[in-house]
């Protein structure tokens, strides 16, 4: 992944392409402009609109910024499908594409597939990497082989939240996607399984990339706005992380299916709506708590510390994500880029200095 201007750490924003191609474009272009290093753009097809539609279009409307899947999966997509779509990709934005693979939640359950299983995860991937760069590769009597192909590949960072996924991500990955937020404890288990991975594979502990998801708000009061992440924290406790959250001092439960939100806590059409409902289980308390242990909730120079203190770990870049699917995160990057940004940026230029 191309590295940040300043050499400091990279910094990403996730835009759901829930609007209209050419406001996607237009968008990108805002992103880049406000100074973001990476664009991901969620795949999920029957959520939003195509993932590779919307990244090729924002590569026409930028010049630097990486463009990145957040990401895709090898359950809806055959791996040879995406090798192609990789491929056209990176002849559109040459050395700016990079592939985010993880098991696919969103994009097979609303169909009723079941997710991908490491095995799938690690063979899918091993094909991606093969046809990219034309090779061929066996599918039982069959064979095929990509022309035209790219013999650089494309990076494949792998998202992972549980403790086999992230060993396979420092096995194989080019870099991680870690989904437990920059909550010390969890990440810090999160990158040493991660770098773990990648030394029972003879790699360098640091050759996969890191990069940490965390949803963010620039405010001047996380008690008063942190209401606004109680879906997010009611679908962690549904999917398992109860023992996480426990860590931090948050004790809920939340029943497996919430049917007053569609389509699910993460994606509610209706924020608000769901935000009351998960009012019952979560109080505001536990919402703020989430917010500041979990979340880039705060100041500007209070969210630029932590991401600046993240590079400690060993995390080499974030992206930053809205709580809403349907509509862009302008507000976030608006604010992020006239606040955050530079205040991240300026250790970096005082080093480059001295």
């Amino acid at each position: 992944m191309p590295g940040s201007a300043y050499g400091a750490i990279k910094v990403g924003v996730r835009v759901p392409p829930c609007r209209p191609l050419a406001e996607i474009a237009a968008f990108a272009g805002v992103v880049e402009r406000a100074g973001f290093d990476a664009l991901y753009v969620p795949d999920s097809q029957t959520l939003w609109r195509d993932c590779y539609l919307a990244l090729q279009v924002a590569s026409a409307a930028t010049e630097r910024l990486t463009l990145a899947t957040a990401v895709s999966n090898v359950a809806t997509r055959h791996p040879s499908v995406i090798s192609g779509l990789v491929r056209t990709l990176d002849e559109a934005a040459p050395g700016r594409v990079v592939l985010g693979l993880g098991v696919g939640h969103s994009s097979v359950e609303s169909i009723g597939l079941a997710a991908s299983t490491r095995a799938q995860l690690r063979a899918g991937v091993d094909q991606i990497r093969r046809l990219v760069i034309g090779e061929e590769v066996a599918y039982g009597e069959a064979s095929a082989r990509l022309r035209d192909p790219r013999p650089d590949g494309v990076p494949v960072h792998i998202a992972a939240t549980g403790p086999r996924n992230l060993s396979l991500a420092g096995e194989i990955g080019d870099g991680a996607i870690l989904l437990s937020g920059v909550a010390d404890g969890p990440l810090r288990a999160a990158v040493e399984q991660v770098r773990a991975g990648a030394v029972a594979a003879g790699r360098a502990p640091t050759d996969p990339e890191i990069t940490v998801s965390a949803h963010a708000l620039v405010t001047d009061d996380v008690e008063r706005d942190a209401r606004i992440i109680k879906p997010i924290l009611a679908s962690i406790a549904q999917r398992g992380g109860t023992n996480a959250l426990a860590d931090a001092g948050i004790e809920v439960a939340v029943p497996a299916v919430v049917p007053d939100v569609v389509p699910d806590l993460v994606h509610a059409e209706d924020w608000e709506h769901a935000v009351e409902v998960c009012s019952q289980w979560i109080s505001d308390a536990d919402a703020a708590a989430f917010a500041q242990a979990f979340c880039l909730f705060g100041t500007p120079d209070e969210i630029a510390g932590r991401i600046n203190a993240l590079s400690s770990l060993g995390v080499t870049s974030v992206f930053l994500q809205h709580v809403g699917s349907w509509y862009l995160p302008t507000e976030l990057v608006h604010s992020v880029g006239t606040h955050v940004i530079p205040r991240i940026r300026e250790p970096a230029r005082r080093k480059d200095t001295e």
